[in-house]
């Protein structure tokens, strides 16, 4: 199992739709939160993308310095950028960060801000097109060269003179629940991401995007993005996230409802359709919470519970293919510790290459009177 946390580039509270909790997000505290995903054993963390964050690329250069293990989940966005631009910028960081990039490929779901950003094109066009960018980004990372002429994008003698650190280029995942966008996936992207919907649906996915795969004589691995609140006991875990979006009323559900409503992103209609925008019935499934997708796009749904709970849940999408879990919580720098506390003891991770062991208390405790080695009352073995 790999567990990655997230960057909150978008901004960062205790509480969801008011200033109230809120705090800054700029590089010192954006710097605590990498190195708290460094040193806690995660895999590494995704950072978000879009108008309403800050640049992912620079975000994630100016944390290479000072982190050593942690990978990055950044985007690259077809459209918005040239294949071959993209791919320098993926072998740059590759190079700079030692073989610590990810990429996370994001056609895009709402018209109105890929109106802004100058990409003018349906859903189904805009697949075509990421299709294309792949097939001349792979290109150029895995051959240094690349020609291709498409229906959108054609490019005659595409070179990259210095190569990536992984081989063939650094892994590509991705997320699209339409049946186009898992058509892309499957040629081309080695994870599949879905957001967190109920064990049942995410399985129906998994099955359909393999078979996809197979038909492409491709294996695909599949990851889950997911928030998580879990506390000491189940009560406290419920608590906190009723106390989340405790200053959530119904004009801000309608507000935010409204603009995710002209999305053409299947993904995000059926984060939508968990909870139909009403704080009712919530608990979508056994500790499976949409109260987040109220007011926030994208991941919509949290896991809640306590530590046993919620490591259960986890193994339970575990069982039915996904390998990587992507989680966050609010505030992120704080759940970035109470998660790897409270639910890591529970989880058998993968580690890093380059995690230590020289910790005889790892990753918490204090020594007792002294002498005594705190006791560990929980564990996977």
């Amino acid at each position: 199992m790999n567990v990655f946390w997230f960057i909150p580039t978008h901004g960062d509270s205790r509480y969801l739709g008011v200033t109230t909790g809120g705090r800054e997000v700029n590089l010192p505290y954006l710097k605590q939160i990498a190195q708290a995903v460094d040193s806690l054993g995660y895999s590494g963390a995704l950072l978000p993308t879009g108008r309403s964050c800050e640049d992912a690329w620079v975000v994630a250069s100016s944390l290479i310095s000072v982190t050593s293990q942690m990978k990055f989940l950044v985007a690259v966005r077809p459209g918005l950028s040239s294949p071959s631009q993209a791919a320098r910028m993926a072998s740059t960081f590759d190079r700079l960060s030692n073989g610590r990039l990810l990429i996370n490929v994001v056609t895009g779901g709402d018209p109105v801000e890929l109106a802004g950003d100058g990409l003018n094109l349906g859903h189904t066009e805009r697949y075509e097109l990421t299709d294309e960018f792949l097939t001349i980004w792979r290109d150029l990372l895995s051959k240094g060269e690349a020609d291709f002429d498409g229906d959108y994008l054609s490019v005659s003698g595409g070179k990259l003179i210095y190569p990536p650190v992984q081989s063939p280029y650094p892994p590509l995942y991705f997320g699209g629940s339409s049946q186009i966008g898992q058509e892309v996936a499957a040629k081309h992207v080695d994870v599949y991401l879905t957001w967190g919907e109920p064990p049942e649906k995410v399985e129906e996915k998994i099955k359909q995007v393999k078979k996809l795969a197979e038909q492409q004589g491709r294996t695909v691995r599949f990851g889950i993005r997911l928030h998580v609140i879990v506390r000491e006991t189940e009560e406290e875990a419920w608590r906190a996230a009723e106390d989340l979006i405790k200053y959530v009323d119904d004009d801000l559900i309608a507000n935010a409802q409204k603009v995710f409503s002209r999305f053409d992103s299947e993904g995000q209609k059926r984060m939508s359709q968990l909870h139909l925008g009403s704080k009712d019935n919530l608990e979508i499934s056994p500790n499976l919470w949409a109260g987040v997708g109220l007011v926030r796009g994208g991941a919509g749904t949290a896991l809640v519970g306590d530590p046993k709970t919620v490591s259960e849940r986890m193994k339970e999408y575990e069982k039915i293919g996904i390998e990587t879990f992507i989680l966050s919580g609010y505030p992120h720098l704080e759940e970035s510790y109470r998660v790897a506390e409270l639910l890591f003891p529970y989880l058998e991770m993968e580690k890093s290459k380059n995690a230590g062991t020289s910790s005889i208390v790892s990753p918490f405790g204090e020594i007792v009177a002294s002498d005594l080695l705190p006791k560990k009352l929980h564990s996977n073995r």
